[in-house]
């Protein structure tokens, strides 16, 4: 399986070798951590001749089992396992002595590109900890599925940063993770992250044009497809709609028992923006919000992804469904919050929200935030490690 993408985990493996061998490494992995071969970061961590002494999981865990949201436990195998989430805000960044004896920690995630997704506040706590003890962080980039070229969504008030977002930065941000850190390694002075960049890769590429195989990075995003509706689709979880858990077709397809899909599909149509079609549908999910139960809704086709624009789509879905008797927000604990609505966490501000609620336009919702995306986009290319094609 060629590849027309060398992955940071690829170029480690064949030109890094000095800096692993003989060391002893901790690894912040998942399923997705692998080669175009699909040898995982620890089979290349450990035949670069380094000694895996400990593994780091992200949310959903380091196999990847783990639903959204779920604790997941330490693990004392023959090589340590910890988690690094748990059921407080705490355990996301390692405890006192779980770097101990490390010289190096090495990150290896699968992000897919959308400011809600939490692998990259994840790589942040850890360097965060490892700058605290003067140990090396050596981040295996790889890249962003939406491609590098477009960002929505305006960066968060700084009162609403939260695990769905620590720092403030578009919801669709168009970066790789490794420039996610190299960006935060700067502002904040970690001098200890070093990034190894991919190779072959440029911001106008998709997934497809990365001739990379897919792992699923966690449960519920399955395809590329899920990827690229994401920055949008997200949003549904700051609701009482189902988006799609318990389906075969996650954030793809969503609803409720109380929605007119076919005014749904109508409207996102209509407000949504082009590059895609909503299909009314029904749907039963299997576990999650309304677990058994015969729900009406959509299914987003993307029929153009270089047009289509995910988080104005599925802002229009919002303001329809807004609309339907039976709809509510997310008031439950949210990622580790419990005293502000989950909408507000995702969109960064409470005047969507509020928008929503007043019958708001979807330009205007757009709008919101504009003076945020205008501060972001000034500096935006000095965050950049890759050009642009």
């Amino acid at each position: 399986m060629g590849a027309r993408v060398r992955t940071g985990l690829e170029v480690l493996s064949s030109e890094g070798m000095g800096r692993l061998r003989g060391r002893s490494v901790g690894l912040l992995a998942h399923p997705a951590s692998v080669t175009s071969e699909l040898w995982h970061a620890r089979e290349v961590v450990a035949g670069a001749g380094a000694r895996v002494r400990a593994l780091f999981g992200p949310e959903h865990g380091v196999g990847g089992e783990a639903q959204d949201m779920e604790g997941v436990a330490d693990d004392d195998g023959p090589v340590k396992t910890y988690s690094l989430y748990g059921s407080e805000y705490s355990s996301l960044s390692p405890k006192a002595g779980w770097l101990d004896g490390l010289d190096a920690v090495v990150i290896d995630l699968q992000d897919v590109g959308s400011r809600y997704y939490t692998f990259v506040w994840t790589a942040l706590l850890m360097a965060r900890a490892c700058a605290a003890r003067g140990i090396e962080v050596l981040v295996c980039d790889r890249p962003n599925p939406l491609g590098g070229a477009v960002i929505e969504g305006a960066p968060q008030r700084p009162e609403l940063r939260s695990f769905v977002g620590l720092e403030a930065c578009p919801v669709r941000h168009g970066l790789t993770l490794g420039e996610v850190l190299s960006w935060r390694a700067a502002e904040e002075s970690l001098p200890n992250v070093t990034v190894i960049p991919m190779e072959g890769w440029t911001r106008a590429m998709r997934w497809e044009d990365t001739g990379l195989p897919w792992v699923l990075p966690s449960p519920n995003m399955p395809t590329p497809d899920t990827a690229t509706v994401y920055p949008g689709a997200c949003l549904i979880e700051g609701t009482n709609l189902s988006e799609g858990r318990g389906t075969t077709r996650p954030f793809e397809v969503f609803g409720a028992p109380w929605v007119d899909g076919a005014a749904l599909a109508s409207a996102m149509e209509a407000d949504g923006g082009g590059g895609m079609r909503a299909r009314a549908m029904s749907f039963r999910p299997m576990f999650q919000k309304h677990a058994g139960v015969t729900c009406q809704g959509v299914q987003v086709h993307v029929t153009d992804a270089g047009v289509f624009a995910p988080y104005r789509a599925y802002l229009s879905a919002l303001r329809a469904c807004r609309r339907f008797e039976g709809f509510r927000w997310r008031t439950e604990k949210y990622e580790f919050v419990d005293d502000v609505p989950a909408i507000d966490l995702l969109t960064g501000d409470g005047a969507v929200r509020e928008g929503l609620d007043a019958g708001a336009t979807v330009d205007e919702l757009m709008a919101i935030g504009r003076e945020r995306m205008s501060a972001w986009r000034e500096g935006e290319r000095s965050r950049w490690l890759y050009r642009e094609g």
